[in-house]
């Protein structure tokens, strides 16, 4: 059994009758058809409200970002290569990523550094938590190199 809304032609958009059959000469709009659609509707609104809430309580990324200019002791810049692996450990503690990590610079004006890492991690205090835990690392680097490291807070997406 389907139900039928039937629409008075006297009275457009309001609802007069619910029945089980359609008569001659009157709109009608099957209850099933309407409820589909009002389905699909709120399926397609639902997914993009839950991603415009999200959006508004997420914060923007921050980035560590680490620049070498020149190499002032070769032996010692050998060791802190050694201890990338220890430095990619802390990165992934802290749920960080690295977008980039390479001596292969272009400059497009100035002058491109030696070394370069860009890591992207999700809030301000995984990122300090992340210098914190490579204090030693950023000592014997700084020794070692003409460098600098800080963060640079990103936007929203």
């Amino acid at each position: 059994m389907v139900l039928i809304l039937r629409l008075a032609p006297h009275a457009r958009g309001s609802l007069s009758t619910v029945g089980t059959s359609a008569a001659s000469g009157e709109e009608t709009v099957k209850i099933r058809y309407a409820l589909s659609l009002a389905v699909a509707i709120g399926l397609g609104f639902g997914p993009a409200a839950i991603r415009s809430l999200h959006a508004r309580t997420t914060t923007p990324p921050v980035y560590v970002v680490v620049e070498i200019d020149d190499i002032t002791d070769a032996n010692g810049f050998e060791a802190l290569r050694q201890t990338a692996d220890a430095t990619a450990v802390e990165v992934q503690t802290e749920d960080g990523r690295y977008l980039a990590r390479t001596e292969n610079v272009t400059a497009l004006d100035g002058s491109a550094p030696k070394f370069f890492a860009f890591i992207a991690f999700d809030n301000m205090t995984k990122a300090k938590a992340f210098n914190d835990s490579i204090k030693k690392i950023t000592a014997l680097r700084n020794r070692v190199t003409k460098s600098r490291s800080f963060i640079v807070e990103g936007t929203m997406r």
